[in-house]
């Protein structure tokens, strides 16, 4: 296994929709939007298996004080080799200026995030208006 990184905007509708579903994640169902969305973010990383998409991690922010991750996903086949550690290493360093990197984490998940530096808020909650089931 030879897993490289990279910074781009530029993916198929196939890759994402491979790599969205395979978290099971609902907007896999609509790779063409994610392909616009992609291109929209500010900051995205990928992690590649050769020439396959098996990860990537999708920033906004506002350009000075806050950045918030937007996605992050591994195919589960690579779970366990930190790929995900190593994304969310890339976005710190990217914002290391930055006074606040957010991320609205799904409870299965906080483990994951706690172990990458990030503390739960004891007085907020995350909300969302969504039609999305994932």
């Amino acid at each position: 296994m030879n897993i490289t990184y990279k910074e781009t905007h530029d993916f198929s509708s196939e890759e994402l929709e491979r790599l969205f579903l395979s978290v099971e994640w609902s907007s896999g169902h609509f790779p063409d939007k994610l392909v616009i969305a992609m291109k929209n973010f500010k900051t995205v990383f990928s992690a590649w298996d050769e020439d396959k998409l098996i990860g990537l991690i999708c920033a906004m922010d506002d350009g000075i004080m806050n950045a918030y991750v937007h996605y992050l996903l591994v195919n589960p086949d690579y779970h366990g080799n930190t790929i995900g550690r190593t994304l969310v290493g890339l976005v710190q360093q990217k914002y290391k200026e930055y006074l606040r990197i957010a991320v609205i984490a799904y409870n299965d998940e906080l483990e994951f995030y706690k172990n990458c530096g990030f503390i739960k808020s004891d007085n907020a909650s995350p909300m969302f208006i969504t039609s999305l089931w994932t």
